[in-house]
């Protein structure tokens, strides 16, 4: 099995020498299942995702990242991976993946494929062969651990998706982990051959142009070697009632199933290899204490090149909430880089989850201010496909959901669908998502919010992006600015961004009243020149120092 440093096998257009791309991409993602459908199956594949890469260099996107499209039998969408280096047919295939690729280079996007090490499906070869015994080769690539005296799991820890972590396996007598579904094993990273296999996959994807990973998962790969439980977690134990997560998962606090001291060596490993390529490695961290493990995760020019978390994708929009979620960062701002996303595949979409003034999703005012605040806070910004739309989450039926935490624990939780249904690209049945019944239905409301015609209407949500986009890509203090936050009003969301001798300020309104404002001078990029300023308005000038 080659190192992970070595370089012999560089395609044309990778590089010895890493740049710092990453600063200056938005990134858009793009969940395959839901984007364009071709073969009339249902299902959105990789040459919809071809035949749709002009919307996004469009758009004025720069960064393509694929939710999972490896070999899979779909127990969670994808994020059970049968195949690290094959392509599921249900997508498509690896030819249709370089053709994906060479497009989206000629267009001027980088493409990011979703990495998911932490676990595989429990049909992988690797599993198969691991759970066949206890002296195979691969017996320890897995988390495997003996019951307790009394037959019961070897800890307390529990799975995201309900219930606890450890599955019983009759083949070998022994329990495994699955900190996801049971079908989704965990792999022991404690085991130096899985890390070279895993660095392995890696190249495999490197090797065929792409430009970096989305990470899943990112601090779940080591676990305690010890298995001690975690410690109970009173506060949310003692919530009331209607108040409670729909899981006893946050009755926890996770210190020994996932985050991990071994996972920093590891992230060295993965951004060595990247690095030889020119390739970012984006990680997602989620747990309690989400801020400060991606300032560990991305300070030191050795680790991750960027992260993101979940911090902006619960109700709380407050400029004070946003101002704490931003601070460790702003401290750091020359020795870390986060990305921030207000939605993805796996929450309530935005229109519907920050509103406005109580109404049923957020005005249209409020969604250019969110779109500001991205591509305007220190970091990479994230846009989740249909966000340009103004998008809201769809209410399902239960004979209609798919997804299995939605089915298990309806209705308290309804699950993901709501945010995964297919794009609409203009009026017509299916909003020309599929020419056959969809794998999740297309909300009446969305036909409304379509693709076409938001392009023809010039006043669209859908062209408020494009200009804020290429306004973006026009103006480096945007992206490359020292930042600073600005003390005006505390339902404010103020800051400054300066480069050279120009200087960035930013007004938002996160509140849910009329706001007075400072008079500003420079030049008005967004916004109008007003006093007060309405929930969601905002103000953004371009000044001389």
């Amino acid at each position: 099995m080659k190192s992970d440093l070595d370089t012999t096998q560089h395609n044309s257009a990778s590089t010895s020498r890493p740049t710092d791309w990453y600063k200056d991409t938005v990134i858009y993602q793009v969940y395959p299942r839901s984007f364009q459908d071709t073969n009339g199956d249902g299902v959105g594949d990789i040459p919809g995702i071809t035949l749709r890469l002009e919307h996004l260099a469009d758009l004025g996107v720069d960064t393509v990242w694929l939710s999972p499209v490896f070999k899979s039998p779909m127990k969670d969408f994808g994020y059970d991976v049968s195949d690290y280096c094959d392509i599921d047919p249900l997508f498509g295939t690896l030819s249709d993946f370089d053709e994906l690729l060479r497009k989206a280079h000629s267009l001027g996007l980088k493409v990011m494929v979703d990495q998911v090490l932490s676990h595989t499906s429990d049909e992988h070869p690797w599993f198969l062969e691991s759970r066949s015994d206890r002296n195979n080769p691969k017996a320890n690539w897995y988390v495997w651990a003996d019951p307790k005296d009394d037959g019961s799991p070897p800890n307390n820890w529990m799975s995201i998706f309900g219930g606890s972590a450890w599955q019983w396996d009759t083949r070998r007598r022994q329990y495994y982990l699955h900190n996801f579904l049971k079908e989704q094993p965990d792999l022991n990273f404690h085991e130096p051959e899985v890390q070279e296999a895993l660095l392995e996959t890696m190249r495999f994807w490197l090797e065929r142009g792409v430009d970096g990973f989305r990470m899943d998962t990112v601090n779940y790969y080591f676990h305690d070697a010890r298995l001690r439980d975690n410690p109970p977690n009173i506060a949310s134990i003692k919530q009331p009632v209607e108040k409670r997560s729909h899981s006893t998962y946050d009755h926890q606090h996770h210190f020994y199933d996932k985050s991990q001291p071994e996972n920093l060596a590891w992230l060295t490993r993965m951004r060595s290899l990247c690095d030889q390529y020119n390739a970012v490695l984006l990680g997602e961290v989620g747990c309690e204490w989400q801020i400060e493990r991606m300032v560990e995760y991305t300070e030191g020019g050795d680790r991750l090149h960027t992260a993101y978390s979940f911090a902006l994708f619960g109700p709380d929009h407050s400029a004070q909430f946003i101002r704490e979620q931003l601070g460790p960062f702003v401290e750091k701002q020359d020795d870390t880089w986060p990305c921030w996303a207000t939605s993805n595949h796996d929450v309530r979409r935005l229109a519907s989850r920050w509103l406005a003034k109580g109404d049923n999703e957020a005005s249209r005012q409020a969604l250019e201010g969110y779109l500001i605040m991205l591509a305007t806070l220190f970091g990479t910004p994230c846009i989740y496909q249909g966000e340009e739309l103004g998008l809201t989450e769809a209410d399902l039926a239960f004979e209609d959901l798919v997804d299995p935490p939605g089915i298990t624990f309806w209705p308290d939780y309804k699950g993901r669908d709501g945010c995964r249904t297919p794009m609409v690209w203009d009026a017509s049945k299916h909003g020309a998502f599929s020419e056959n019944k969809p794998w999740l239905p297309v909300p009446e409301e969305h036909l409304t919010r379509n693709c076409k015609a938001q392009f023809d209407d010039e006043n669209s949500l859908l062209n408020f992006y494009k200009r804020v986009l290429t306004w973006r890509k026009e103006t480096p203090v945007a992206r490359r600015g020292s930042f600073e936050f600005l003390d005006i009003a505390p339902e404010l969301l103020a800051f400054e961004r300066v480069l050279d001798q120009t200087k960035l300020t930013v007004l938002i309104n996160l509140s849910d009243e009329d706001l007075e404002i400072p008079e500003l001078v420079g030049e008005i990029q967004f916004g109008e020149a007003v006093n007060t300023l309405k929930p969601g308005g905002y103000q953004v000038r371009l000044s001389a120092l």
